[in-house]
């Protein structure tokens, strides 16, 4: 009898446990390899393709096969799954040595090495009008906001670029995951974009929730794309994404983060 409650509560222990275990969330951000220039700040291009890098991308990407991934989420749009899936299907080789940015040298390459049959899109794209905001700001005669918007972004430009010069890409991984850089990618939004305008022009409010809205949509498809027999998962984002993505797991107790600098110890 003892024997058959003693069981029964490891039963019920083990069920508990099962029902309140996290997900396990490799949130990683980064900045982008192949540097189309699209962000504000214009920061140089670092060589990922050099042997050095290259070196490092396979033990990152073999140090986060160890960690096991069971999906991979990328910044690629979420409605060009089917050019993501015909992407993915190319020839590796020809694609590692062609294609520089990191959802290829980094996230493909690892998924690949986990022999997993697709990546998925999550990105969603909305209004980034900074130029409406730099001309409300003006408007406004808002002297001091645009002081620290022009400081601000040149003080960015001048310690990425930096960084970029002396740094190898494992540090420059690291340094994009670094609480501080985090909160960094956040300040902007709030400290100058969200305060634009005279108070009845709320552009650069506009601005800041269409900034909020695009990562909660990114954040949502994670949610629902991944399923109850994902234990862990991978995300790779631009490093203002992940900040975002940061905040949202902080009140959701289905996801544990865990840190890019845990894994590749």
């Amino acid at each position: 009898m003892h024997k058959i409650i003693l069981l029964l509560t490891i039963i019920t222990l083990n069920l508990a446990s099962a029902q309140t275990r996290k997900k396990q969330i490799l949130l990683i951000g980064t900045f982008h390899y192949s540097n189309p220039g699209h962000d504000v700040a214009k920061i140089n291009t670092f060589n990922v393709m050099s042997e050095k890098s290259q070196k490092e991308l396979e033990i990152m990407s073999d140090k986060i096969k160890k960690f096991g991934p069971n999906k991979i989420f990328v910044e690629w749009k979420f409605s060009k799954q089917a050019e993501l899936d015909q992407f993915y299907n190319k020839n590796t080789d020809s694609l590692l040595k062609n294609s520089t940015n990191e959802i290829t040298q980094l996230a493909l390459r690892t998924a690949k090495k986990l022999n997993h049959k697709k990546m998925y899109g999550i990105d969603y794209r909305t209004r980034f009008p900074y130029d409406s905001l730099m001309m409300s700001m003006e408007k406004a005669n808002q002297k001091d906001l645009m002081k620290k918007n022009t400081e601000s972004t040149e003080r960015f430009q001048k310690d990425n670029n930096e960084r970029m010069a002396k740094s190898s890409l494992t540090e420059l991984m690291l340094y994009y995951n670094e609480k501080a850089t985090n909160e960094d990618n956040i300040q902007w939004y709030l400290e100058v974009a969200n305060r634009t305008g005279n108070p009845d022009d709320f552009t650069g409010a506009s601005l800041v929730s269409n900034w909020y809205k695009r990562n909660l949509y990114m954040y949502s498809l994670v949610q629902k794309l991944t399923e109850s027999t994902d234990t862990k998962i991978m995300v790779l984002l631009g490093a203002g994404h992940a900040a975002m993505l940061r905040e949202f797991l902080a009140h959701d107790p289905e996801f544990e983060i865990v840190e890019l600098a845990t894994v590749l110890k």
